[in-house]
Parts: structure tokens; sequence; C-alpha cells
């Protein structure tokens, strides 16, 4: 069984027009996935001359189909829908940072009073005023 086509079907042509079509699904096998021309030669394996100079019709048709799908091509929602949950993240791990950071400096006050008072309780600090606490003993049973 042979495959004939008609002599009037142009592989370029038909390249071009399934480039276009994975361009605007958003799957795009070769190039960045960007709605341009460049992209879609790349995606299609072709040279751009191909769009700019001989099917000028399949240009001006991928830039309507791309101008009539409000810009960001699917490839690219996914993306920035994930930058947008990085940013949230980030913004997030700051916060739990900044509040790890305050922690410390509440700590480090403790720490630091808690070493004066044992350096005065120890007669370290003959000048100091800290009087002890007499220990309680626990009941013994």
């Amino acid at each position: 069984m042979t495959n004939t086509a008609p002599a009037d079907v142009d592989p370029v042509r038909v390249a071009i027009i399934a480039a276009m079509d994975r361009l605007l699904a958003g799957t795009p096998l070769r190039s960045t996935g960007r709605l341009s021309i460049s992209q879609l030669s790349i995606e299609a394996g072709v040279k751009r001359w191909h769009l700019t100079h001989q099917h000028l019709d399949l240009k001006d048709l991928f830039q309507a189909r791309a101008k009539a799908q409000d810009g960001t091509p699917k490839a690219f929602s996914r993306k920035l829908s994930e930058h947008e949950q990085l940013k949230k993240k980030y913004a997030d791990l700051r916060q739990h940072c900044a509040e790890l950071e305050e922690r410390i400096q509440v700590y480090a006050a403790a720490i630091n009073l808690l070493a004066l008072e044992n350096a005065a309780l120890t007669g370290q600090q003959p000048d100091a005023r800290v009087i002890p606490l007499p220990r309680l003993e626990a009941p013994r049973s």
C-alpha cells in the first residue's frame, strides 16, 4: 500500500500548520512556546523566510490566532502560575525567618540575663544584689 498524497500538498505548509496548532495548544516540541513567528519557524523546523516571504497567509493566520488567544500562551501560563507560587512561598519563608530571628533575640536576652544572675549567685560578682531562694526539698516517700 503506497501513501499517495495530492500533488498540491506542500510539506512545509503541513509542518507550519502542525507547529501552529502545537504552539497555540501550549505543547511545543522544539521551541520555547512563545507565540512569535521566529518560534513558529523553529517549531515547524523550517527557515523563517518560509513564513515571512513564502507563506504570508499562514504567518497572518498565526498572528491573528495568537492575538485572539489573549496574549499569554498556555505553555507560559503554567510557568507564570508556578512563578506566583514560588513568590508566595518566598514571602512565607521570609516571614518565618523574621519570626525566628525575633525569637533568637528574645532567647539571647534571656540567656544573657540568666548568665548574669548565675555569675552573681556563684560569687563571681561580689557587689551583685541577687538573693538566692532556698531550695525546697522534695517530700520523701
